[in-house]
């Protein structure tokens, strides 16, 4: 059995819905909440396979989809799950990021925005982006948000991002691509798997809780 996330150990469903509920009220009072995929789709080539792991209530999968990008979002909150699955053009996977099987070299992005790293088992994070590097083509990358105050840090990220075999790791301080300071409070990290890396196959995620196959990029939900 996996060892409980920081996410269970620190959250309730409770703290889910109300979650859930703040963003759906920041989208009615129309505040940019877009940030985040302004930046990833101006990272990556057109009709990208974007996997948006942790991806939450949907939010920046559905805008990426909306600009272009295939994409399949992967959380275990079955809360947030749920209100992700309402959105459009997107396909949602209930699974756990250390465990959810990943079929090599099958995205050109992974996409962890909302404090995802840190949000992690303790002591997994390592593996976690060892998962993710696997699951990317060659050359692609894996961009990831989170906040700086955390048990987590950046040098924590940056050390496990190097040992895993990241390369061209770029750091940012916003979504709006500022420049990293050391008192920032939160960074952006952008990393890349070699190009020369050599792997291939093709788009899939799947969990045992879910149908046998759900692709990376999947038809889109009318």
């Amino acid at each position: 059995m996996s060892a409980p996330t920081r996410w269970h150990l620190e959250r309730s469903a409770a703290d889910s819905h109300a979650y859930v509920e703040r963003f759906r009220e920041l989208e009615r009072s129309g505040a940019d909440l877009h940030g985040e995929a302004r930046m990833v789709d101006a990272a990556v080539a057109r009709g990208s396979r974007i996997l948006d792991a942790g991806c939450g209530t949907g939010r920046l999968a559905a805008e990426l989809a909306r600009r272009g990008h295939r994409v399949t979002g992967v959380d275990l909150d079955p809360v947030l799950v749920a209100e992700a699955r309402t959105r459009a053009g997107i396909d949602v996977v209930l699974g756990d990021l250390l465990t959810v099987p990943l079929d090599p070299a099958s995205f050109d992005a992974v996409v962890a925005a909302g404090n995802v790293l840190v949000f992690l088992a303790p002591g997994t994070e390592s593996t976690v982006l060892r998962r993710w590097y696997d699951a990317l083509r060659p050359g692609g990358r894996v961009i990831a948000g989170f906040a700086t105050d955390r048990a987590y840090s950046p040098d924590d990220a940056l050390r496990d991002l190097a040992a895993v075999g990241f390369v061209a790791v770029q750091r940012f301080s916003t979504w709006s691509l500022d420049p990293w300071r050391p008192e920032s409070d939160w960074i952006v990290l952008d990393a890349r798997r070699p190009e020369d890396d050599g792997a291939e196959g093709d788009a899939d995620v799947r969990t045992e809780s879910e149908p046998p196959r759900v692709a990376a990029d999947p038809p889109p939900r009318p």
